[in-house]
């Protein structure tokens, strides 16, 4: 006959973990899901790196058991890649407003180049997560939601060049080419300015030379 658990069964700091807060109320799974979210970010802000997330760690920075987490995610990859993927999803909103906020094409494709290395600028560790995190490979295509929603963001950029070869304002005869070589050189942008911030960098209006001259931008 299987004995029931007790107290004595999980390990001490389990125990604490569990004490040191209040369970959800019925219906508030998701709330425990986004503090897990929020848990794994802010380890990975604090400590540069991915590598900081584990079970024990998230479940201590929320204040819950370990065990408690396997109701909402399955492992730590399942934890980092929530955070890819919100973190994926505001760059890709962020890079979406400014783009809005212009009716001139070539003025929407400079907001979004410079929307997308302000965030990387301004969020480091969590623009460092998105491409340097060792990702499982996936069952299946279907089943990398990170990589899904990547392609998504890639796809606007690749979108507000054609807008401006439509317009007849750039000459580029291959909109996702250039938009790759674009997209190659404002990640690079991000990372060096990150890696070496001693460096004497130029002034950011260098992203829109880049775009201007990577867009193939019509003078």
């Amino acid at each position: 006959m299987n004995k029931a658990p007790t107290a004595a069964d999980h390990p001490a700091d389990q125990r604490e973990e569990a004490s040191a807060r209040p369970r959800n109320r019925r219906g508030q799974g998701l709330l425990l899901r986004e503090e897990i979210i929020r848990a794994a970010t802010a380890l990975i802000v604090r400590t540069g790196s991915d590598q900081a997330v584990t079970l024990r760690s998230v479940a201590r920075e929320v204040g819950i058991a370990a065990p408690s987490i396997y109701a909402h995610f399955p492992d730590r990859d399942a934890i980092v890649e929530a955070v890819v993927v919100e973190a994926i999803t505001q760059l890709q909103q962020t890079i979406g407003a400014a783009v809005a906020a212009h009716d001139d094409p070539v003025e929407a494709l400079l907001a979004g180049c410079a929307a997308y290395v302000d965030f990387g600028v301004r969020e480091p560790a969590r623009y460092r997560v998105l491409f340097g995190w060792a990702r499982p490979k996936p069952e299946a295509p279907a089943d990398d939601a990170s990589g899904r929603q990547g392609l998504d963001a890639f796809q606007m950029l690749v979108d507000s060049v054609d807008a401006c070869v439509r317009a007849g304002r750039s000459s580029s005869t291959d909109p996702f080419g250039d938009a790759v070589a674009l997209w190659t050189a404002l990640h690079g942008q991000v990372t060096l300015r990150a890696d070496l911030p001693g460096f004497p960098w130029p002034p950011t209006d260098t992203v829109e030379q880049m775009a201007r001259r990577l867009g193939r931008i019509n003078p």
